[in-house]
């Protein structure tokens, strides 16, 4: 069930090995995200990892977040997104991490 004042949230953490390129594709996802009720609420450069618990490095940490995790998957699925992401995503990101997905339930 779906609660008025909530969001679907998601942190992530990336190494990301081409920063121009990335950004590049920020950019050009934004519309798309917005579309689907998305945006970021954190994004921090990481310098280094005191502690994790996956062997991929992490360079980029950010907090996405969709009205529900419908439109998450929607937003994911969505064809244009899929070109934008293998076209600046692919190739400027070394691995991703998810940290951490829950509901949240806003005042």
């Amino acid at each position: 069930m779906e609660k008025e004042n909530s969001s679907f949230e998601t942190i992530v953490g990336l190494q990301v090995i081409d920063e121009s390129l990335y950004a590049e594709y920020r950019n050009a996802m934004k519309d798309i995200l917005e579309q689907y009720e998305g945006g970021f609420r954190y994004d921090f450069k990481i310098q280094e990892t005191l502690k994790s618990e996956t062997k991929n490095p992490i360079n980029r940490v950010f907090l996405i977040y969709f009205k529900n995790k419908e439109r998450k998957q929607s937003f994911f699925a969505d064809p244009e997104y899929k070109k934008i992401r293998e076209k600046y995503f692919v190739p400027s990101v070394e691995s991703t991490t998810q940290i951490a997905e829950y509901e949240r339930f806003l005042n």
